[in-house]
């Protein structure tokens, strides 16, 4: 099921919040929001809800013996715990990719191995990350296990951050899930930022889909321009695709009496690659560098060693994203700049005008754009050619013409325009000399929003998330 879906907002939504909020006491509300999260789930994903609910009570179970062993017995718990965790995600996810590589590598005339197969459940990524922070946590002795099997269902299978993020840390709600304060007001806050979340989605990342789909996906050779333009609409749809999905689910969390963490702070607007990576897909950077890069020594060792941690970790952060050797390249090209800013390119960019080091970032992130929505390497070095002008410079093709609608190029030059710069403070800035007028002010373009997004998923123009594929 997808947010910005009629059977979401007309249907399941409405009906979970009132058997929620009518539900007495939190144990009462616990199983409503595990009942809920798991039919959502099962909506699209009816067999794979037994995988889920299997993982879980796992997981339940291991951190329970982990909690109770000390010294090295409570390590192999916790190793074996984790690489089965690790083992399901491998199975499902990157089987295919496996044996499709070793197929290459086997000489002509050997054969080839069958592909497994395997459909990819939905979200696997992002549950079984929650699912490793939480036994490393109880590892750690960060927090005690929960005896509760419940309530650690709820923190894996809570709808609103189930299948696409953010990644939440066990100990950051671990308080909530026996305990939270709901009120009309944080409810109010949690549906405007839900309503936000849904225009960032519909109205101008479904909007600007069309134009990156068409020079992506159906022109062969496109022009420097159409090459570009294609790419500049790939990078405001991603940025608000994933945006809208964080913001619906944060605000979601709000309503329901939980406190999600900041997904994005302006990554557009990064200064470098450093820089935009405590900007983007906060929760994923963070649990990269908590329980993947500081294991592995951080930069607690040599140049060289902090060089390879860094390589790696962006290796295996390419690889997350999918099975496919363009994701892993993504990994790799942003492993690059990042070693080069630590090796002293940072120090010039601090020296250099700021303006100059936002375009040096944003070109960086954009060209790593091209790996990740590429097909393949051919394709992906198509559109490299076509960016600096080998197949034409001016020209849009038919493909591209038919979807250059008024719509669609206000959404693009309003997504820009939102990508560079906070309105928020913009917004709060100019209403602050008439302080009276700020909350009707909100109250309406809240309510614009709503109207325009509902109007948009009501004609049926809604997408799946593009990190429902992650």
């Amino acid at each position: 099921m997808v947010f910005s879906s009629v059977s979401f907002l007309f249907y399941f939504l409405p009906l979970f919040l009132g058997v929620y909020w009518a539900a007495p006491g939190i144990r009462a509300k616990n199983l409503a929001l595990l009942g809920a999260s798991l039919l959502f789930y099962a909506w699209g994903e009816p067999w794979f809800v037994l995988l889920l609910v299997a993982q879980t009570a796992f997981n339940y179970l291991a951190a329970r013996a982990i909690d109770l062993r000390k010294d090295r017995a409570r390590g192999l718990a916790t190793a074996v715990s984790v690489g089965t965790n690790l083992l399901l995600l491998g199975l499902f996810k990157y089987a295919d990719f496996l044996v499709a590589t070793i197929n290459v590598a086997i000489p002509s005339g050997l054969g080839t191995i069958a592909l497994p197969g395997f459909a990819l459940p939905l979200g696997i990524s992002f549950f079984t990350f929650h699912s490793i922070s939480y036994l490393v946590d109880v590892h750690r002795r960060q927090v005690a296990a929960n005896s509760n099997p419940v309530e650690l269902a709820v923190y894996i299978a809570m709808f609103p951050q189930l299948v696409a993020g953010p990644i939440i840390r066990y100990h950051t709600i671990s308080s909530l899930l026996g305990h939270r304060r709901m009120t009309r007001a944080r409810a109010s806050a949690g549906i405007r930022i839900f309503i936000i979340g849904l225009a960032q989605k519909v109205l101008i990342a479904d909007e600007v889909a069309r134009l990156a789909e068409a020079v992506f996906d159906h022109v062969a050779r496109p022009s420097a321009a159409e090459a570009w333009l294609g790419l500049v609409a790939y990078t405001v749809q991603i940025y608000f695709d994933f945006l809208g999905y964080s913001n619906m689910a944060i605000g979601l969390g709000c309503v329901l009496g939980f406190v999600f963490p900041r997904n994005f702070r302006l990554p557009y607007t990064a200064t470098s690659i450093t820089d935009f990576w405590r900007r983007w897909h906060i929760s994923l950077s963070q649990w990269l560098r908590d329980y993947l890069y500081i294991p592995l020594g951080g930069s607690r060792g040599s140049t060289a060693e902090t060089y390879r941690n860094l390589w790696l970790v962006f290796l295996l952060c390419g690889l997350w994203h999918g099975a496919n050797w363009t994701f892993v390249v993504w990994g790799a090209h942003h492993g690059f700049f990042l070693v080069a800013e630590r090796a002293g390119l940072a120090l010039l960019l601090r020296r250099s005008p700021t303006l100059a080091a936002r375009a040096y970032a944003l070109l960086a992130v954009m060209s790593g754009w091209v790996w990740f929505r590429a097909h393949d390497f051919p394709h992906a070095l198509t559109m490299f050619g076509s960016l600096i002008g080998l197949n034409g410079w001016g020209a849009l093709t038919f493909e591209t013409h038919i979807v250059l609608f008024p719509a669609t190029l206000a959404a693009l030059a309003i997504g820009i325009a939102l990508s560079i710069a906070d309105w928020r403070m913009i917004w709060t800035s100019a209403l602050r000399i008439h302080r009276s007028a700020l909350p009707l002010a909100d109250t309406v373009r809240t309510a614009v929003f709503l109207v325009f997004s509902i109007l948009s998923v009501a004609a049926g123009s809604y997408s799946p998330f593009l990190y429902f594929r992650f």
